[in-house]
């Protein structure tokens, strides 16, 4: 009997340790090789909607079996800019509006470009503003003011974004410290080409391309598929690291034609930025090893959907702002990790869910 009561008893221990077990060990998730973020600058659940009724063909959002929700507030506003809204995902912290890679302090924190390029991975931004805009330059830069672009252009010289596609030409020379970041870049390892026509691709392992001294043209204004094309041309060449890399994709317009409060600009970059998620989903379903992360950083206009009095079976598009606004927005995930982005979180949380997954 004393036997019998002596095994109950340590057959309960052992159940009790499995169990308390149970609760401390974290699951266990499939760490993806690269991963690349796509933010469709002030991109909400409107935005969305209103596009993809236009659209006949494939919907890419509806391709992502996992959707989170995002809250977006700022360290110092419930409505953020770009600079904030980017830079949470980047470092991992709120900050106030208007900061690029620094905390609420305006202390410099460590980007995920930074733990991946300790880690020997590759790093690229391909945008359709100037890739010294707040959303891409939050990714590889520390600077306190998102319009100190001089500044912004000269942290490229750190090596932290090893391919970067967009327009800003113009505050690389004939700047007021009279440097030529051009030069100075070329010395530094890189390719530099300045070049406005159709965009042709590179094969090089670092470079920076730029079509326009500013922001890209409009779709409306004929830009095409510049963002397909050079996204394809940046993850092409990104992927000769067989490491891995990370990369930022950004629909920058999306958010401009909401501060125009101008539906159909806003339709035609997002409908633009669809086809690209579509290409980026193929190449992540082919290789299996890359984790794709579809948000925004804030939502721009207060876009709303109301009834149609003409047209029962149509919306009609009204803003109610030309500025940001602080409602949620979605983010859709797919590869590898996915399933960790369900549910709703705070912005910063985007970059905890990738520092899980990567073991970083």
């Amino acid at each position: 009997m004393h036997k019998l009561r002596t095994i109950i008893f340590y057959l309960t221990l052992a159940c009790i340790a499995a169990a308390n077990l149970s609760f401390t060990l974290a699951p266990s998730y499939t760490k993806p090789r690269n991963i690349i973020i796509m933010i469709g600058d002030g991109m909400g659940l409107a935005q969305i909607s209103s596009a993809m009724a236009f659209y006949n063909g494939i919907n890419a959002f509806e391709r992502f079996n996992v959707i989170g929700l995002s809250k977006t507030s700022s360290a110092d506003n419930y409505v953020t800019d770009s600079g904030a809204g980017a830079t949470a995902i980047s470092i991992g912290k709120k900050t106030y509006n208007n900061a690029i890679g620094v905390d609420k302090d305006s202390l410099p924190q460590t980007g995920l470009f930074e733990l991946a390029k300790k880690r020997g991975l590759s790093t690229g931004v391909v945008v359709t503003s100037s890739i010294l805009h707040a959303t891409p330059a939050s990714f590889y830069a520390h600077i306190k003011n998102r319009r100190w672009y001089e500044d912004i252009a000269a942290s490229l010289l750190n090596k932290q974004c090893d391919i970067a596609i967009g327009g800003g030409y113009q505050f690389f020379s004939n700047r007021k410290d009279k440097r030529d970041i051009t030069q100075e870049l070329q010395q530094n390892g890189y390719e530099v080409i300045i070049d406005s026509s159709e965009f042709k691709p590179i094969i090089k392992p670092r470079f920076i391309y730029m079509a326009a001294a500013d922001g890209m043209p409009k779709m409306q204004q004929g830009r095409g598929d510049f963002l397909q094309k050079a996204s394809l041309c940046a993850i092409e060449n990104l992927s000769k690291n067989k490491q891995g890399y990370i990369m930022m994709i950004e629909g920058s317009q999306i958010d401009w034609g909401g501060h125009e409060m101008n539906f159909d600009y806003m339709k035609a970059e997002l409908i633009d930025f669809n086809s690209v998620i579509n290409m980026v989903l193929n190449i992540a379903t082919e290789d299996k090893n890359t984790l794709v992360i579809v948000t925004a950083d804030h939502e721009t206009g207060g876009l709303a959907l109301t009834e149609n009095d003409k047209q029962h079976k149509q919306f009609k598009p009204q803003y109610t702002y030309n500025e940001h606004t602080g409602i949620m927005v979605p983010v859709f995930a797919f590869g590898p990790g996915a399933e960790i982005f369900g549910g709703m979180y705070e912005n910063t949380a985007i970059f905890d869910k990738i520092n899980q997954l990567m073991m970083w």
